[in-house]
């Protein structure tokens, strides 16, 4: 990849996650202070950059904020009231339930004249971990293991996840009442369904412990006999739609998926490179999905509105680990990808291509994504990488390290999910 066409990627890449900056976007939803206190609490990774933003631009008086977040370690980020804690992600620790605990406390007790503020972002529902009585953070971590392994969607995961809690599906709300709660979100989820982001603490919950039973009945999984016990009973249910303490609660999307595609398509178009947005809401196995894709790019050149052509995507992808490899939905996505274009017919010169997460995270690993080239299958087999023993292994993480092409850039502050960019050159005359 040449310098100009790697620098065009990242800065696409940059101009979607500056768009989902909390500082971007969350002032515009600050609501008015209240007459009593403001309590903030949250969770996820882009908890304490929300947190940062809220006390840059919160017009209430000092004396009377005060607040507790958890986020992801190595998140963090410098404040004045209120306090950042570090947790594990996405497998929970004693720390995440620590801090749950902590919230919990923080807003019970309250008044009709107070105001809780929740900052809620993906990777909440493993950072606000607090078992339901009669499990263990043992227990909760094997059945999260289990689901994270399983391919399942996160909405499903997530179901499981509210009816073992004693904090989210609604339960850190039903904690707050009488106080007046808005939660401001920044949303990983396809669709922005608030009862799926971070596992909805502060919304009615949908989904019922039949439901939770039935996607681990789905995915194989036999949980821990004290979940299975806790599933059966009827005192594990979440708080309804119907639940009065919930009426009065405010929810409000400051920053999204679609959002952060739409702000680099129009960064595209200053850079005179035309975006196509394939989909700003993907969903489905991300080798899957790159063959899809493969499909639409390889013949860009039929019915194109101009040169060069930037296809862009977002959503979530997800990976059913198989193999023995480290590899995200990103890098997975980009090496499938790969092998699909190499059965493809293109008449032009090739694809250049960028999958990263905006949180700065590919799964569980330290880089955010990777970049593909057209000789990448060429300098792979120079090395003697075999590109599908790679993907059957699920260790894209490795395909990519081994060709120095992995996208590291740290927490990013954000987390809307995934961006690809697959740009293609005009064919030769």
């Amino acid at each position: 990849m040449s310098a100009n066409e790697k620098e065009l990627l990242r800065q696409l890449f940059d101009a979607a996650v500056a768009a989902a900056q909390p500082a971007a976007c969350l002032p515009f939803a600050l609501p008015d202070p209240p007459a009593g206190r403001t309590i903030v609490v949250g969770a996820g990774k882009a908890a304490a950059a929300m947190a940062r933003a809220f006390e840059d631009n919160w017009s209430g008086p000092a004396e009377k904020l005060s607040g507790l977040v958890v986020t992801r370690y190595g998140f963090a980020q410098p404040t004045a009231r209120i306090e950042v804690v570090e947790a594990a992600h996405p497998v929970p620790d004693a720390a995440g339930l620590k801090a749950a605990e902590r919230i919990l406390d923080a807003v019970s007790g309250l008044t009709a004249d107070d105001l809780v503020i929740a900052l809620i972002s993906g990777g909440g529902s493993a950072l606000l971990t607090l078992p339901a009585p009669g499990i263990t953070l043992t227990d909760k971590v094997a059945v999260t293991d289990a689901l994270l392994r399983s391919g399942a969607a996160i909405d499903e995961i997530n179901a499981v996840r509210k009816h073992l809690s004693a904090i989210k599906g609604g339960r850190l709300a039903v904690a707050a009442h009488p106080a007046r709660l808005v939660t401001l979100a920044v949303s990983d989820v396809v669709g922005d369904d608030p009862a799926t982001i971070a596992s909805g603490p502060t919304v009615a919950d949908p989904t019922t412990r039949a439901d939770a039973a039935a996607v681990l009945d789905r995915y194989g999984i036999a949980p821990p006999p004290a979940v299975g016990d806790h599933l059966a009973s009827a005192a594990c249910e979440s708080p309804k739609p119907d639940d009065a303490r919930l009426a009065a609660a405010d929810y409000r999307i400051v920053a999204s998926g679609p959002v952060a595609i739409a702000a680099a398509a129009e960064a595209a178009r200053k850079m005179e490179v035309e975006p196509v947005i394939l989909d700003d809401a993907a969903t489905g196995e991300a080798r899957d999905v790159a063959r899809q894709h493969a499909a639409t790019v390889a013949g860009a050149g039929r019915e194109n509105p101009g040169w060069p052509l930037v296809f862009l995507s977002g959503g979530e992808l997800t990976v059913t680990l198989k193999g023995n490899g480290r590899g995200g939905p990103n890098t997975e996505y980009l090496l499938a990808l790969a092998l699909a274009l190499a059965e493809e017919p293109f008449a032009g010169p090739g694809i250049h291509a960028l999958a990263c997460d905006t949180d700065g995270i590919d799964g569980s690993e330290d880089n955010a994504g990777a970049v593909l080239t057209p000789d990448t299958l060429t300098l792979a087999a120079a090395a003697d990488l075999d590109a599908q023993a790679f993907l059957d292994d699920n260790d894209a993480y490795g395909f990519f390290e081994a060709l120095g092409d992995l996208v590291v850039t740290g927490p990013t502050g954000t987390n809307v999910n995934d961006f690809r960019a697959l740009l293609v050159q005009p064919p030769p005359h």
